[in-house]
């Protein structure tokens, strides 16, 4: 059975190589979290500034998934 994710929110601070980016997540930590499967395929840009949900394994608290890219 899978484990529940944990979304959060966040503020890009960079893009990173190979379609990572370090978020800065609404609690004050950094996280570094890479572009998910449908944002790439539909060529989502994901730009500095930009606030974005964050998908967080419960075990890993410093990496995750950018699900979607709030307006």
């Amino acid at each position: 059975m899978k484990k529940d994710k944990i979304r959060k929110s966040g503020v890009v601070l960079e893009a990173l190589p190979a379609g990572n980016f370090r978020i800065q997540l609404e609690d004050g930590k950094e996280a570094l979290c890479h572009l998910a499967g449908k944002l790439r395929i539909y060529r989502i840009r994901i730009l500095p500034g930009d606030k974005v949900t964050v998908e967080m394994s419960p075990y890993d608290d410093k990496r995750g998934r950018i699900v979607y890219r709030n307006r």
